[in-house]
């Protein structure tokens, strides 16, 4: 396991595959706000609940010059459609081989039901327009979240 990176720190690099044939380059996002929530699988409530939130809020992010990626290790076709379903306003990102959550320390030990396993911490990284971290929100809850992160980039 890598050192957990944290805020100062240079966000590392991502490429990822998007719903709709997509793709997302941070490094061509430079010079705007990004939100990059990571959370741990496609069309379960608290996923689902965690992109409407943001999804609503998606004019609200970019009136703030924000980009709003949503990333995990489902496939770009589980994307499409849970995209599709919930009529989400933006970008879902597919992690399959797990390189980029491991990079962002969101690859964790969990338990449930005395069974422990590796998965993906409800996890959100703020990154400024430099390409440096602001803020990183870990084990998240998912009620007000969104607003919350919009707050803290409104008064930056």
């Amino acid at each position: 396991m890598t050192d957990m990176i944290q805020a100062g720190d240079q966000a590392p690099a991502l490429n990822l595959p998007t719903d709709g044939a997509g793709n997302v380059n941070l490094a061509a996002l430079s010079g705007k706000t990004v939100v990059l929530y990571f959370y741990p699988k496609d069309d379960t409530p608290g996923c689902t609940n965690e992109a409407k939130a943001f999804s609503e809020s998606a004019e609200a992010f970019a009136a703030c010059d924000a980009v709003v990626i949503g990333v995990s290790r489902d496939t770009v076709a589980s994307h499409t459609k849970f995209k599709a379903k919930y009529a989400l306003n933006l970008i879902l990102a597919s992690d399959e081989d797990g390189a980029v959550v491991e990079a962002y320390g969101c690859w964790v030990q969990k338990s449930m039901y005395g069974r422990t396993y590796m998965g993906i911490e409800r996890s959100t990284v703020l990154i400024g327009p430099d390409g440096k971290i602001l803020k990183i929100w870990r084990k998240v809850k998912v009620p007000g979240h969104a607003e919350q992160v919009l707050a803290f980039i409104k008064a930056q």
